[in-house]
């Protein structure tokens, strides 16, 4: 009985299907106990206690119960009754055993003279019975016969768990089988939970092979545990291993020696690629712990376990004096093997310590399967997202087709979408005319293809009856585009390199494009006025919004431009006069005190009433005093000039084209209209501005619209600063930094930054948003910015960008081409 228990056992670890389970078990079971009829009652769920016979395994003689069903209420809850708690119910003569009418009744049509009836449990439930069933004569049956048929139930139940639990990993994708617990001591209970754990922490295999191999070798202190995986042809190779200090590496090994590779496989594991049986450790253990069928061997002493010569070579050359070995299972297929050695000396490996390598090992195994499965979930999760991307890429390409009425961007942007949807190197849109010529009027191609947009016959092939998708392979494939009952052209996908087997879920997508360009053409043909009118006036609101938004700033800046240049024409008017006759009154002035000079020298005894005049006048303080006055004057005329001509720079009112502008000379204008802002008033102190300027070459621009940005940043800049002083949030001199540089793409990078408190993120990502302001009702307009950043990014197809952190100050990066760009306003 025990050879049939290990049979019954091998047979529930090597198969996960419970069918296959319950029927090779009747048949071990009637063979082992030599008796009449074993089969196995099924109580059905939520129908209190009916149920069915449904295996068995009967002599040919006998009346076969297989399929019937127990609907007698009385005669169901009797089982239930007598079995619910585990009892387990043997009768040696059924006419003596005190059972109820109904249930003698049952027996004695089914022929049974006696009867063994093993309750099998799943998990706490009473899922069914194991009913052993002697119809020649009565039969005393013996209690190892009970004990054998109690163990065969428990595995039974064992095994109604193990499949529930697998179905439950199918269905949810969650956790795989795990290895029933035995009976074994806390702390290796502890220790198998541990590894375990860690093992199931990770999906990813490599992660798992280096954590077990490495907790193995660490737990059970040996010098080397390997994993070795198997090839098709039954070579292999190791694959991880955790090795002590001071010994080779197999896997470094096997590299140098690729006959190791074969020789293991030859000479010792191939055998454990054959159904799993019981090991001779089996016998030396009585069983024990590991009467499950697990494939393992164990070696004390190469040396004394009368291996072949080759295998023994192989195992010097690992460095191994004891080893336990462990297969590992991948569903039914033996993948490969769980090895541990001992290197140092021979080794009595202990039953916990093999039971431990048992349960690493099924969980290996399940690592494995859960690998597949979430490998196979994966694809299936990859094909499904590919197919739902393209059906989105499809309602996208649809959704560009149905948003634009011009058939020319429909044709040009369905011929892009589509060939990046099938990953086609060119997809074309024929055209018929009415004497079904026609032309290539739109072409897609990936580069290095010629395009074949021009007249060009479309090849007969085309028009010949359509083979099944996916069937033979070609190099195009088409679809018709129908506008309203009339063929109007053709959609056709190119793969010019090679042939492609088209799927049908291509063909498809193909076509249904082909419906919607179809469609496209009717709607681009009746409703193309209406689309354009629509257009205009939404063109039309949206400049008008766009006007209003820059009305007041346009104005503003208009009205100082024209204040500016006028004051400047006014004013260098009278200073030119000024500053052109000094010279002259300078050279007159030197001739009079010449001829006082000389008069002085010719009559040194003037008349008394002279002498008191030239005294009263001080002649001699006016001829030191007078060149100094003129030079002032100079001095004062000279600046005025400068100014001047900054306040016609910062106008530019004659500039109203694109012309090469020095910005340094922008900025420094627009610092001077701003410089009353900049000085020392009342609580407010001077703000100091630094001027970093590196070598800048002329950029074209428009430098009127260049100094309205940088007078926005600049006087937002002060405001910031001024907010600062009077809220006490900065202690430092208020410094505005300016400096400018030429990027390495060639651009001119200009930076702006104050020492103030900065904009909070709430704020900054909305400071170039028409209207949006921070300052007080009537102290800002909110337009500043928002113009600053449409001159700049529209107008001159630049970037400009605020880099601020409360407390610390705020920058503005702008960042212009030195030449305006090809498609420029």
């Amino acid at each position: 009985m025990k050879t049939a228990l290990s049979r019954v056992i091998s047979q529930i670890r090597e198969s996960l299907d419970i069918n296959t389970i319950f029927k090779f078990t009747v048949k071990e079971v009637r063979q082992s106990l030599n008796t009449d009829r074993v089969g196995v009652f099924c109580f059905t769920p939520n129908l209190e206690w009916e149920g069915e016979f449904i295996y068995e395994d009967v002599g040919n003689q006998w009346i076969s119960a297989l399929g019937t069903k127990l609907g007698d209420r009385s005669l169901t809850e009797e089982f239930a009754r007598l079995h619910h708690q585990g009892t387990i119910t043997s009768m040696a003569d059924i006419h003596e055993a005190g059972i109820s009418d109904c249930y003698l009744q049952m027996l004695e049509k089914f022929q049974v003279c006696a009867n063994i009836a093993v309750p099998l449990i799943k998990g706490k439930d009473l899922w069914g019975l194991l009913y052993i069933h002697q119809c020649s004569s009565t039969r005393q049956w013996e209690a190892a016969e009970i004990e054998f048929v109690q163990l065969i139930a428990e595995h039974l139940g064992v095994a109604l768990q193990q499949a529930d639990y697998i179905e439950q990993v199918k269905a949810q994708s969650a956790q795989l089988a795990q290895a029933k617990a035995r009976e074994k001591a806390a702390e290796w209970q502890k220790t198998i939970a541990i590894v375990i754990e860690k093992i199931r922490q990770s999906l990813d295999l490599e992660n798992i092979f280096r954590t077990s191999t490495a907790e193995i070798r660490k737990l059970i202190n040996a010098d080397r545990v390997a994993i070795y995986r198997f090839n098709p042809d039954w070579t292999g190779e190791f694959v991880f291993e955790s090795v002590g200090e001071g010994w080779i590496s197999l896997i470094d090994e096997q590299l140098q020696r690729p006959e190791l590779r074969e020789n293991v496989s030859e000479c010792s594991a191939k055998e454990l690629a054959k159904t799993p049986v019981a090991d001779t450790y089996l016998q030396d253990t009585e069983g024990g712990r590991f009467t499950k069928g697990e494939v393992y061997r164990v070696c004390y002493d190469i040396y004394n376990a009368d291996f072949s010569e080759c295998y023994l070579k192989v195992l010097e050359i690992y460095q191994a004096r004891a080893y336990v070995i462990i297969a590992i299972y991948h569903g039914q297929k033996l993948w490969g093997l769980l090895a541990v050695y001992q290197n140092t000396d021979i080794r009595d490996w202990q039953e916990d310590e093999v039971y431990l390598l048992t349960q690493v090992s099924t969980q290996l195994g399940v690592a494995l399967q859960q690998a597949e499965y979430l490998q196979q979930t994966q694809i299936q999760a990859a094909e499904l997202s590919k197919a739902a991307e393209r059906q989105r890429a499809l309602a996208n390409t649809v959704e560009k087709i149905r948003h634009s009425l011009d058939i020319e961007t429909i044709f040009t942007t369905t011929t892009q979408e589509v060939r990046g949807l099938l990953a086609v190197e060119r997809v074309a849109i024929y055209r018929f005319y009415p004497d079904w010529s026609g032309e290539f009027v739109a072409d897609s191609i990936v580069d290095g293809w010629q395009p074949i947009v021009k007249p060009q016959p479309i090849p007969e092939r085309f028009l010949l009856p359509e083979t099944q998708a996916g069937k033979y392979a070609r190099n195009e494939i088409f679809v018709p585009i129908c506008q309203g009952e009339k063929l109007w052209g053709l959609l056709v996908a190119y793969q010019n390199s090679q042939p492609r087997y088209w799927q049908e879920e291509e063909t498809n997508l193909l076509a249904q494009v082909g419906v919607q360009l179809g469609v496209a053409l009717q709607q681009a043909e009746a409703l193309q006025q209406v689309q354009v009118q629509k257009e205009e006036i939404a063109q039309a609101l949206k400049e008008l919004q766009e006007t209003q938004s820059q009305l007041i700033q346009s104005e503003k800046m208009a009205s100082l431009g024209q204040l500016v240049a006028g004051i400047a024409h006014e004013i260098n008017n009278p200073i030119s006069f000024i500053y052109g006759n000094i010279t002259y009154v300078h050279e007159h002035t030197e001739n009079l005190f010449k001829l006082v000079e000389g008069y002085k020298r010719n009559f040194p005894q003037p008349k008394k009433e002279f002498q008191e005049q030239l005294a009263e006048l001080d002649l001699d303080f006016i001829a030191d005093d007078l060149p100094k006055i003129l030079k002032s004057m100079m001095i004062g005329a000279e600046r005025i000039s400068q100014l001047v001509l900054s306040l016609r720079s910062f106008a530019r009112l004659d500039e109203a084209e694109m012309k090469p502008v020095d910005l340094h000379e922008g900025i420094d204008s627009t610092l001077l209209i701003l410089q009353h802002r900049l000085e020392s008033k009342n609580d407010f102190p001077a703000i100091e501005v630094m001027r970093e300027y590196s070598e800048l070459p002329k950029v074209v621009c428009y430098a009127a619209q260049m100094n309205q940005v940088f007078l926005n940043i600049i006087n937002n800049a002060i405001d910031a600063l001024k907010s600062a002083i009077s809220l006490a949030k900065i202690t430092v001199n208020p410094q505005i930094t300016i400096s400018t540089k030429v990027s390495e793409n060639n651009t001119i990078l200009i930076s702006i930054a104050d020492n103030g408190c900065g904009i909070p993120e709430n704020v900054r990502s909305r400071i170039f948003e028409p209207f949006f302001t921070t300052k007080q009702p009537g102290q800002g307009t909110g337009l500043g910015l928002s113009i600053s950043y449409k001159i700049i990014v529209e107008e001159h197809g630049g970037k400009i960008q605020c880099i601020s952190e409360p407390g610390k100050g705020c920058e503005f990066c702008i960042e212009i081409p030195t030449q305006p760009l090809a498609n420029g306003n």
